[in-house]
């Protein structure tokens, strides 16, 4: 459910921005070509421009080994860490509205990681550290960092499909990791981080998460098809593509059972659709849920913070990522820099996700740019 090492917004630029083209590319041959990539078993992916559609597609099979059928272009799918804006924008609301502060500290809004000891100065760090990954905190998800920087192997039993994990047990996983870092001093990325902000809203609001995020951004954004899991047997409604992991005898297990409990607001429980996933982007990019100064807070860069690089394009426009990944499967939403434009897609695997190399800047292109 995590987002391995992809950051919030990453950028990658491509000249200077243009007008949305009049038409666009063949989504569905796009979709065809990322289905053909070495451990893809299925790709959907909807393109927008001004919150219109361009074109929808899916390719591949719903299950491995071409079995299952394709499944409808606009089926629900998970979209892991992009699931942490959404969280972030509904804490910066309660922010605004004088609820929360950002400079807040954590000790003082959950008192029982002092009492419990479960997380390590507590009571120094503030609720934007936890915002922007310079808390210090460790991740929860993996023991050890890939060298990049990067999420490694999760840590805990990928195939435990039915214990109830509370976002407790997740924090205390963390507890007895290295630190990242002084509070504040610099990015590093960690899971644990917004499974405490999760637990701040639902501390403030007295509500459930799965609620703050439905009636502070799914309903007024008009995203109908998304909802967060909450616990098992919690998944994905409706027809949807299954993602696969492997064993440790390399035997590839169907992992569609994904533990709920494991997701929530930290590693990314949202599940959506092109379309919605696409319609909260839009929204966030052009500033209409979060005054400027609250928006910052997200999309400035913190200290020494990595930041890879995105699919770029040569047709004339910037456009950036967002994403997340766990086991079976990768999401990510492509976006303009005049945020006119969005591209979201979903890849279900059949191998590690830090495996299969997904390079998507060529259907980036021949959906927006087809003349180039």
């Amino acid at each position: 459910m995590l987002a391995a090492g992809v950051v919030m917004l990453m950028a990658a630029h491509a000249g200077p921005a243009a007008a949305a083209p009049a038409r666009g590319g063949n989504v569905q041959e796009a979709m065809e070509e990322l289905a053909r990539i070495p451990g893809v078993v299925g790709v959907v992916g909807g393109a927008y421009v001004d919150g219109k559609p361009l074109g929808l597609g899916s390719a591949g099979s719903r299950l491995l080994d071409g079995e299952g059928g394709r499944i409808p272009a606009n089926a629900r799918f998970r979209i892991w860490s992009q699931t942490k804006q959404m969280v972030a924008t509904v804490v910066l609301k309660l922010v605004e509205k004088g609820e929360l502060g950002v400079d807040d500290k954590l000790g003082d809004l959950l008192p029982e990681v002092v009492h419990k000891d479960l997380v390590a100065r507590a009571d120094e760090i503030t609720v934007r550290q936890l915002l922007r990954h310079t808390s210090g905190i460790p991740d929860w998800y993996a023991e050890k960092p890939n060298p990049d920087g990067s999420e490694g192997d999760p840590s805990f039993d990928v195939f435990d499909f039915t214990t109830p994990y509370r976002p407790l047990d997740l924090v205390r996983w963390s507890r007895d990791r290295p630190r990242t870092g002084e509070p504040g001093e610099k990015w590093a990325y960690s899971n644990t981080n917004y499974t405490l902000l999760g637990m701040i809203v639902e501390r403030v609001t007295g509500h459930d998460l799965a609620t703050e995020l439905r009636t502070r951004l799914f309903d007024p954004l008009g995203m109908t098809r998304t909802y967060l899991m909450v616990k098992p047997p919690d998944g994905v409604k409706g027809p949807h593509n299954h993602g696969y992991y492997p064993d440790a005898d390399g035997r590839l297990r169907d992992v569609d059972r994904y533990n709920a409990g494991l997701a929530g607001a930290g590693a990314g429980g949202v599940v959506s659709t092109a379309h919605d996933v696409s319609a909260f982007n839009r929204a966030f990019t052009q500033g209409k849920l979060l005054p400027p100064e609250l928006q910052r807070i997200l999309t400035d860069r913190p200290p020494a913070s990595a930041q890879p690089r995105g699919d770029s394009s040569s047709c004339g426009d910037d456009f950036s990522i967002t994403g997340g990944l766990a086991p079976g499967s990768v999401a990510m939403t492509f976006y303009s820099a005049d945020s006119r434009r969005q591209l979201a897609l979903s890849f279900t695997l059949s191998a590690k996700p830090n495996a299969v190399e997904l390079d998507v800047s060529k259907a980036v292109e021949s959906i927006f740019c087809p003349s180039s």
